[in-house]
């Protein structure tokens, strides 16, 4: 009855706009026939009120940036963990908030995961991805759903455009081979049918043994093998579509597959690496996204989608302690946002989301959790030649259920954001924000038998910025440069407490305190009409305190694999014969437990890689040749404690579009 109320609710307030509006694009653009922002990419970094990165097209293969994983560690304040070569899964985190606080969006529209809360962004490549955007707070651009506002950070993951400029069709055929059996073939089809109608079809297959050797000490003894039970075997298919139904209304789609069967490789202990467990991962999903707008203020934009996940693991132990199961997750998703823009400055928006989630499985224990969310966003916007100013008020409210067992405790908040920018000088800015957010417990930590709990609190954030921003040229030289100080608190943080070796349970006691600083640079040196150098780097420092208990031997120590300093650097020549980049990253010593326990020290590490590649015309299309080395000095290292990284290796990637 609840979720029937509440889906009303969201169908007659969407009904009510579309009959009162019919404008639809961003505070930041007014024509719908492009759905672009006036300020370019480069220019909305230093602009905005609050910290962004990003990576397009042209930077990930100019600076080298090979994988998902790749790309993600050459953002500032991104901690990730990473289980190791190209099947290995991969979480990120913010500024030493946790993955479960960092969303991701595809397309414009926020992932889901509600049983464990964190996204695996090893399922997602970069070969039909046009950008990577990181915001750490609001996003200036406010025409949004109030989704994308519900995280203290997210990680934007936009898809190539499709052609807007013949009526020819398009084929982009890619093959990528290298070390360790990774083999990857892409195939893309896109066409415009006529001026208003285009299509894509995309299908992509990766295999890989990620059979690579490691080495590990044992005293004075050195101990050689192979990583084991890596096999991964996935696929990915998509299908978009855009309507340009008239020059007011816009009808954009998506329907996506995913499929990996994988085998999941242990922990590594000396003489031991034995591991027997599967898992295979499927996803679908379907989304639509409807804009339009009647006259020069007001603006709708509709989105939809239905989500489905499954989980199926295999412990391939039979005398096991953990048990095998299936899991099964289902999402229906709307939203509707209105903004309306009175004159030149101000700028308005209204969003109302809504969702229904479950989740069951094949265990014994499972009380078949479901949730209803409704999240709400009012924001205001000013705007003129030196001074931005974005306030927000978000509303969360969670209605929880579960059809077999007791269910948890619903809850509600108010939470608040404002952020500004403001043009001191030509060319340089102050930035400063300030935002309010909470997160509901996954299922896992309401449900899961003997270790979730029904009666947990949600985890209230806060998070300070204070930053600067400079950019300009100098003769051939153009340099881009930022500077963040930030303040982060996590209250009530939920932690899991065990009571004896095979019975814990989360509760409600962690306090976490983060000061940091994010700093990066990027410029670019044209040497002459066809020679240009660049180089592009980042540090960040993160103090993450334990803070919940000053009467505690662990009060004050670093979270648990949140380093005190990353920084990665990049050099790239582009020239007539063969660009060329190197790139650097290194990460500090971390710790595996928040107790800093004997043996639980992870080093840090540095990884060196270098890129070559070259396009040039074959036939009647362009094709291009790419060479990478990775990890050149053939470091050992971990991210994850006793999952060993890849050594030295090389990727071939073959490309031709026509």
């Amino acid at each position: 009855m609840k979720r029937l109320c509440v889906f009303a609710g969201l169908c007659l307030m969407s009904a009510a706009a579309l009959a009162q509006v019919n404008r639809a694009d961003t505070a930041d653009a007014h024509h719908l026939d492009e759905v672009q922002v006036v300020d370019s990419r480069r220019q909305h970094v230093v602009t905005s009120t609050a910290p962004l990165h990003v990576l397009d097209r042209g930077d990930m293969l100019r600076l080298g940036v090979v994988d998902m994983a790749d790309a993600l560690h050459r953002l500032p304040g991104i901690t990730l963990r990473d289980y190791g070569g190209a099947g290995g899964m991969k979480t990120v985190s913010v500024r030493g908030f946790g993955a479960k606080h960092t969303g991701v969006s595809y397309d414009g529209v926020m992932l889901s995961e509600c049983q464990s809360g964190e996204i695996d962004l090893s399922r997602y490549s970069l070969d039909n991805v046009g950008s990577i955007s990181l915001i750490v707070g609001d996003n200036d651009d406010i025409f949004i759903p109030a989704r994308q506002a519900s995280t203290p950070a997210t990680v934007n993951i936009q898809t190539l455009r499709l052609p807007t400029d013949d009526l020819q069709p398009h084929l982009t055929t890619q093959l990528k081979f290298g070390s360790f059996g990774y083999v990857s073939p892409f195939v893309k089809y896109e066409q415009n049918v006529n001026d208003r109608f285009a299509f894509s079809a995309i299908g992509e297959y990766t295999y890989a043994e990620n059979d690579y050797p490691y080495t590990i000490k044992n005293g004075v003894e050195t101990i050689s093998d192979r990583r084991n039970n890596s096999r991964m075997n996935s696929g990915h298919g998509e299908l978009n579509f855009i309507w340009n139904i008239n020059t007011h209304n816009r009808l954009t789609g998506k329907v996506y597959y995913y499929d990996n069967d994988r085998q999941l490789p242990g922990q590594v202990f000396y003489y031991s690496n034995t591991s027997r467990e599967t898992l295979r991962d499927r996803n679908f999903f379907g989304q639509l996204l409807y804009q339009t707008h009647w006259g020069e203020q007001l603006s709708l934009k509709l989105n939809g989608k239905f989500n489905w996940t499954a989980s199926l693991y295999d412990d391939g132990v039979v005398a096991s302690q953990i048990t095998d199961g299936d899991y099964y997750q289902r999402e229906v998703y709307g939203s509707a946002a209105l903004l309306y823009l009175p004159d030149s400055h101000w700028a308005f928006d209204y969003s109302l989301d809504y969702s229904f989630n479950n989740l069951n499985s094949t265990l014994d224990t499972d009380v078949r959790p479901y949730r209803n969310t409704v999240l709400q966003s009012a924001t205001a916007k000013y705007r003129d030649e030196r001074l931005t100013v974005m306030a927000r008020l978000f509303y969360s409210l969670y209605l929880n259920g579960a059809k077999d067992g007791a269910a948890a405790d619903d809850m509600r908040r108010l939470s608040p954001s404002l952020s500004l920018s403001y043009l001191l000088f030509p060319h340089f800015r102050v930035r400063a924000s300030y935002k309010e957010i909470f997160r509901a417990p996954t299922f896992n930590e309401n449900y899961f038998f003997h270790y979730g709990s029904k009666d947990l609190k949600p985890e209230r954030t806060e998070q300070l910025n204070l930053g600067l921003t400079w950019d300009g040229e100098v003769g051939n030289t153009s340099v881009q440069a930022t500077l963040d100080g930030y303040y982060n608190t996590v209250k009530d943080m939920i932690v899991a407490i065990p009571y004896n070796m095979f019975v814990w349970n989360c509760i409600n006691v962690g306090k976490v305190r983060v000061l940091g600083l994010d700093a990066t640079l990027r410029g670019s040196h044209r040497l002459s009409a066809q020679h240009v150098l660049t180089l592009s780097g980042y540090y960040s420092y993160q103090r993450a305190q334990n803070r919940t208990n000053q009467e505690s031997l662990y009060y004050n120590n670093q979270i648990a694999y949140t380093p005190e300093h990353s920084g990665s650097l990049t050099l790239a020549w582009e020239n007539p014969w063969v660009n060329l980049s190197t790139h650097l990253t290194a990460v500090s010593e971390r710790w595996s437990t928040n107790e800093h326990l004997d043996g639980t020290r992870v080093k840090g590490y540095y990884d060196w890689g270098a890129t070559a590649y070259r396009d040039f015309r074959l036939g009647k299309g362009m094709a291009e040749v790419r060479f990478d080395l990775k990890n050149l000095t053939d470091r050992q290292y971990e991210i994850v404690g006793s999952y060993p990284m890849p050594g030295i290796s090389y990727q071939v990637s073959l490309h031709y579009k026509f």
